[in-house]
């Protein structure tokens, strides 16, 4: 795949991201790098520690909103920079994965997210001849 993995996309009061993958599962994990960009710096994180995710959903867009929503809470609510992430199970209704990164509970480092939620508007997620592509829209 040559074109880059996600795109953000501007919206009154809200930001949205285009995630690409060659595989449903992949789809995944490049949502999730594209919410981690409006987030914080993934650049400056490393690695180093890994947290279990796992969320089930009613259909493909509301466990894309799921899974994107717990990224989320562990980023806000536990401290979590987090920099990448692997998908291990991915079916119909329900995702397990992880998330890469550093928890930093210290004052101070917690990450200031600008996203305070993930939203339902326009949310898509469908296979296209290239792949896969999905469409999420986040309240600022």
């Amino acid at each position: 795949m040559s074109k880059s993995p996600f795109e953000i996309l501007e919206h009154t009061a809200d930001v949205g991201i285009k995630a690409y993958g060659s595989t449903l599962p992949e789809l995944f994990v490049n949502a999730g790098r594209g919410l981690i960009a409006l987030a914080l710096s993934p650049s400056a994180v490393s690695p180093v520690q890994s947290l279990p995710l796992s969320v089930r959903g009613e259909d493909r867009e509301d466990l894309l909103v799921q899974w994107l929503s717990e990224i989320l809470y562990f980023l806000d609510a536990e401290g979590w920079f987090f920099c990448d992430f692997r998908i291990q199970q991915l079916q119909a209704n329900a995702l397990a994965g992880e998330g890469l990164g550093e928890c930093r509970t210290e004052a101070g480092q917690r990450p200031r997210s600008v996203v305070k939620a993930v939203t339902y508007h326009q949310v898509s997620v469908q296979e296209t001849p290239e792949g896969w592509e999905a469409v999420v829209y986040f309240d600022i």
